[in-house]
C-alpha cells in the first residue's frame, strides 16, 4: 500500500463540483479514495461523489459501478460515499478495481451556503512487483 496523495483540509464552498488530482495507478491494481468529513456548516447542504476514469489523463468517462468498491454491502460505491449536513465527523471510501491508468474523484455539494471541511486522501494497493517507487507528489 502506498499513500499517493494527500489533500489536506479543503473548505467546500458553494454547489460547483471539486475534484482531486489525476491519480497514476501505474504499478497498482486498486486505488481508494478516503474522504474526511470535517464540520458542515449548512444545515441542508448534501454532497455527491462521482468517480472518473482514463487511458491518457486528458479524456475522462464515469466509472461502472462493477470497477468500484463500496463500503456499504447493498449500496452502490459513488451512493456510500457521499454524505450530507449531518454527517459531521465521518470517513467514507470509494475503491477502484477498473483497469485504466488514471482515475480522479468529484465531490459536488447542493443546496450548499455554508462551508463544509473535508480531506480526502488516495491510497494505492495491490502493487503488480514490489517494491513500487513514485517520485514525491
Amino acid at each position: 500500500i502506498q499513500v499517493k496523495q494527500g489533500y489536506g483540509a479543503y473548505y467546500y464552498q458553494g454547489n460547483t463540483a471539486w475534484q482531486t488530482a489525476s491519480i497514476n495507478m501505474t504499478g497498482y491494481d486498486s486505488l481508494t479514495f478516503i474522504l474526511s468529513i470535517g464540520a458542515v456548516l449548512d444545515a441542508d447542504a448534501t454532497f455527491t461523489t462521482l468517480m472518473q476514469e482514463s487511458d491518457d489523463d486528458t479524456t475522462y468517462t464515469n466509472v461502472d459501478d462493477a470497477d468500484m468498491v463500496s463500503q456499504t454491502a447493498g449500496t452502490a460505491p459513488e451512493t456510500a460515499a457521499s454524505f450530507q449536513f449531518d454527517d459531521d465527523g465521518e470517513v467514507r471510501a470509494i475503491g477502484y478495481i477498473g483497469s485504466k491508468k488514471y482515475a480522479k474523484l468529484y465531490v459536488t455539494g447542493a443546496t450548499n451556503t455554508g462551508v463544509a471541511a473535508l480531506a480526502i486522501v488516495a491510497v494505492l494497493g495491490h502493487a503488480a512487483h514490489k517494491p513500487i517507487t513514485h517520485a514525491a507528489s
